[in-house]
């Protein structure tokens, strides 16, 4: 048996593919190409809300909210910006070249955020943000791609892809935070700029490598018929430079203009979803819908799950105590705890998804443990916040540190599911439109998150009193949810027919 995928009646042919470990081979080159965007991406993910109020505030909490605020801004463009991304390769360009174009236009991006200026910074924000839009769904796209739509392996193929985009947000904090310290001045001031450009040859690091390797994928992803003309790459080049400045009048806007701007966008992407699966029968129809609710609760998940890159930065550097005899654990590596749990456990979930057989939870009720793992992440912090703040005013290391692992958990119950769940789902036509939705749910909930955010940190800061108050609230926000998720899960279900 060669291990290759197989298709059934009506499914698009599959190419044979040389096997490693179980997965065709192009798995393992996209799992790198997503390493070193992901690297890229995490390597600043830290240090946005501190720099924005060490470089353009003085070092003073009072930037705190206004750097919450454009940090959640930040994050939910560059997931809307996947709605585009996912239509430009479906329709425009192709897979492969809309990850090219994507990859080059964050690069710039990250390299621009080197120069200390307020609108040359969120200019090169708005740069990342279109990149990321064309390079973030369509890769993803392309694993469920290698697998035929009933292969056993396809959740496991996503899983091993979810390790390469941890892995990479693994390492990322770790060099680029030793950076930043190394290379502090006398003021003692982490040098962000070396964490922006270190950053930036991660991405094309990145770039170069799906260059060199997209030849193995034996034209999956690859521009046919009017899809491969030059002239279109020419306009979605050109299209993307006209759009930039579009991205920093929005981020300009912010947070609360931009969250009705992006409900808006995401009724007209549902809409086109449902009215294609409408147009091709019952069956696609009761799908699509059935992804629609779904992607109500991920919303949920992540304005809650993203305080990690916001107000779980200022609770760890002023309220968490993380002196050990002298040496300082940096707040950039907090991010890497997600990961390296990520990396440790994901093995262990899967296997325990193939070892339940039958009796494995549906999608929607992975869905539902990954809102309770969250919130219970979110107990943690209201027992610290009530129970353990030392006469210092700060809680113990321990518990942020497992905050985040225990978020990590609930994570694995539902990221990597939701991106295969997408492409079983989605109409077949508008898989990538669909993944578009996916991660424009996801940016709602991270521009939710920089406002709510916001809140916590108050007008002058965070403080203990305010990270309870806003913790406590989240905490009942995500339990409530998903309770609600769990009971309604047999209903979606029976929408989803058949698929596991």
């Amino acid at each position: 048996m060669s291990g290759a995928a197989t298709t059934t009646a009506g499914e698009k042919a599959i190419p044979e593919f040389k096997q490693i470990m179980g997965h065709p081979a192009p798995l393992w080159m996209l799992f790198m190409t997503e390493f070193w965007e992901r690297f890229a991406f995490y390597g600043i993910r830290w240090a946005l809300v501190l720099y924005i109020v060490a470089q353009f505030y003085g070092g003073s909490g009072v930037g705190q909210a206004d750097a919450n605020l454009t940090y959640g801004s930040y994050l939910a463009l560059v997931y809307a910006g996947a709605v585009f991304g996912g239509y430009i390769a479906d329709r425009v360009i192709g897979y492969q070249r809309a990850i090219l174009v994507g990859a080059v236009f964050m690069a710039a991006g990250l390299f621009a955020i080197t120069v200390p200026n307020p609108d040359v910074f969120k200019l090169g924000l708005a740069t990342i943000i279109v990149g990321n839009g064309m390079f973030k769904p369509n890769i993803s796209t392309m694993v469920g791609q290698l697998y035929g739509i009933n292969d056993q392996r396809r959740d496991s193929g996503f899983t091993i892809f979810y390790m390469g985009i941890n892995t990479g947000a693994f390492f990322a904090p770790i060099l680029t935070g030793w950076l930043a310290e190394s290379m502090a001045g006398s003021t003692g001031v982490p040098a962000y700029k070396a964490v922006f450009f270190a950053a930036g040859i991660g991405m094309i690091l990145s770039l170069v490598w799906f260059q060199i390797g997209r030849r193995g994928l034996k034209g999956i992803g690859a521009p046919v018929g009017e899809l491969a003309s030059p002239t279109r790459l020419a306009g979605v080049v050109i299209g993307s430079l006209v759009v930039i400045p579009v991205v920093y009048f929005l981020l300009k806007l912010g947070a609360n203009t931009l969250q009705g701007i992006l409900t808006v966008l995401f009724i007209g992407l549902a809409l086109m979803l449902l009215v294609e699966g409408i147009r091709n029968g019952k069956v696609a129809r009761d799908k699509t819908i059935a992804m629609l609710i779904i992607f109500f609760f991920n919303v949920m998940f992540w304005c809650f799950f993203e305080q990690a890159g916001s107000s779980f930065t200022f609770l760890a550097e002023n309220i968490v105590r993380r002196d050990f005899g002298g040496w300082v654990f940096p707040t950039g590596w907090f991010q890497s705890v997600n990961s390296i749990a990520i990396i440790v456990c994901a093995p262990i979930v899967a296997a325990v998804w193939v070892a339940m057989g039958r009796k494995n939870p549906s999608i929607p009720r992975k869905f539902g443990l990954g809102l309770l793992f969250n919130g219970l992440a979110f107990l943690l912090l209201m027992f610290a916040l009530t129970s353990l703040v030392g006469p210092d005013s700060k809680i113990p290391f321990w518990t942020l540190f497992m905050v985040y692992v225990i978020q990590s958990i609930g994570e694995l119950c539902l990221s990597p599911i939701g991106l295969s769940m997408v492409t079983k789902l989605a109409p077949t036509r508008l898989v990538g439109l669909g993944m578009g939705g996916w991660f424009l749910s996801t940016g709602i909930g991270n521009n939710l998150s920089g406002i709510f955010a916001s809140h916590v940190s108050g007008e002058s800061g965070m403080t203990t009193a305010s990270a309870l108050s806003g913790y406590t609230f989240g905490f009942w926000a995500l339990i409530g949810s998903g309770v609600i998720l769990f009971l309604i899960a047999p209903l979606i279900q029976k929408l989803m027919h058949g698929v596991k």
